[in-house]
């Protein structure tokens, strides 16, 4: 082999390994374009199971097949102030933490019931918390309570309110919803000229 293609077979494998970590690191970012904030397909792929547990493919299509996580990851871009934005990433963490601490798995590694179950305790003490912020507030002469430290962090109930609110609003908006479930027709509607009428009865 000459010289020349020895040069020329060097510079096409420094090449390939320039271009390597750039594909790999293409491959771990979201789907999604998004301007501010950062999230890994990993991450993605998280919200993708918080949202299909929410609404579960049956004989209806679920979250993961109308991309609904997608629609939250660009709602929460697009329309949520930064400081909430820094709350649902880590929200997100604190939330795959939780999960390997109370079943030691992963959350994509858990049962449906076990995941609904998980989901329900987040949402039963977001509730609570709620339910005696008000008391504290109608209370007017009473001492502000000071809320009981819960299991959960706030991020953590952060990030799971506006999953489920984002979800909930991207089904409801979806193709799939509006053309399917509820069915639009234009106001006055259509002409029956078969409605059952009755004549009125003299007095």
């Amino acid at each position: 082999m000459d010289r020349r293609t020895v040069i020329k077979n060097l510079a096409l494998i420094i090449g390939g390994a320039a271009l390597l970590p750039a594909c790999s690191q293409d491959k771990a970012k979201s789907k999604v374009a998004l301007k501010n904030i950062d999230i890994t397909a990993d991450q993605e792929q998280l919200i993708g199971d918080v949202a299909e547990t929410i609404i579960p493919k049956t004989t209806t299509p679920g979250a993961k097949d109308l991309q609904l996580h997608l629609f939250v990851l660009k709602m929460l871009d697009d329309c949520y102030k930064k400081e909430d934005q820094q709350a649902f990433v880590t929200g997100m963490g604190h939330f795959a933490d939780q999960s390997k601490k109370l079943y030691s798995k992963t959350f994509d590694q858990l049962d449906t019931k076990t995941r609904e179950a998980f989901l329900l305790g987040i949402e039963q003490e977001g509730k609570a918390e709620e339910a005696a912020a008000q008391k504290s507030g109608d209370e007017k002469n009473a001492a502000p309570a000071t809320p009981p430290a819960g299991k959960y962090s706030p991020e953590l109930k952060k990030f799971y309110s506006i999953v489920k609110r984002q979800t909930i609003n991207g089904y409801t908006n979806s193709k799939y919803f509006m053309t399917n479930i509820v069915v639009y027709e234009l106001v006055p509607g259509r002409y029956n000229a078969h409605f059952p009428y009755k004549q009125k009865q003299a007095v």
